[in-house]
């Protein structure tokens, strides 16, 4: 299950860096997504993202039980340290997951959003160049109308201005996130190493501890 979560893991994490750059592989996700979310995607993304988060909530309660064990017994079972650090891991992963996933999902909708705006200031626009032009041409009561439609255009025109830069703040800030995510994800894949490594110690430890007692014993019965 560990290696199919580094993978899904991995895959969110490229991702989100296509996501951020404008390329044409950028246009090819953002399709994928969108054919994603049509039909039963939504209801099949749901079912496993429900699935994962119960699982995430057994690894955590997991982790509990064998922190209260440690408390309750004042000892410290190498078992319990590895499944200990197995539950941790992969608490991790799927909560990591899950956040990358939800990454993915505001990225892509902020991105249509950005591109709807853009769109909706270029018709503003060009409508309030027409208007601009005919002016010379109509009469006093028609200029003072057009005028008044221009106005409203360029309001419109400046709000979406703003609307446009509130996203682009939002986008930054998913940026960041996903950069510090992707930092955190590379220590917990040190931190695994690491337990892997002490565990390996720990099964040499208890190996060469059982030789010397099943030694000391035969030394007995001799």
């Amino acid at each position: 299950m560990q290696q199919v979560l580094f993978v899904l893991l991995f895959s969110e994490m490229v991702l989100i860096m296509v996501l951020l750059f404008k390329t044409p592989l950028r246009k090819l996700v953002i399709m994928g997504i969108d054919r994603v979310k049509r039909g039963r995607g939504p209801v099949v993304v749901k079912t496993v993202a429900g699935t994962m988060s119960v699982v995430l909530g057994s690894s955590v309660y997991s982790v509990l039980n064998i922190q209260k064990r440690w408390i309750d017994e004042g000892l410290v079972n190498p078992t319990d340290q590895v499944l200990m650090a197995k539950h941790l891991l992969e608490a991790t992963l799927m909560g990591a997951s899950l956040f990358l996933a939800l990454m993915i999902d505001r990225l892509h909708h902020y991105i249509r959003e950005l591109r709807i705006l853009r769109k909706s200031m270029e018709a503003v626009k060009k409508q309030t160049r027409s208007l601009e032009d005919g002016k010379a041409a109509g009469s006093s009561e028609e200029i003072k109308v057009l005028e008044e439609e221009v106005t409203t255009l360029l309001e419109k025109s400046k709000k979406l201005e703003k609307e446009i830069e509130t996203k682009k703040k939002e986008v930054n800030v998913a940026e960041v996130s996903a950069v510090a995510l992707r930092k955190q994800s590379e220590g917990f894949l040190l931190e695994y190493d690491r337990l892997l490594e002490e565990n390996q110690n720990l099964r040499s430890s208890l190996q060469s501890l059982d030789w010397r007692a099943s030694h000391s014993k035969s030394k007995k019965n001799t």
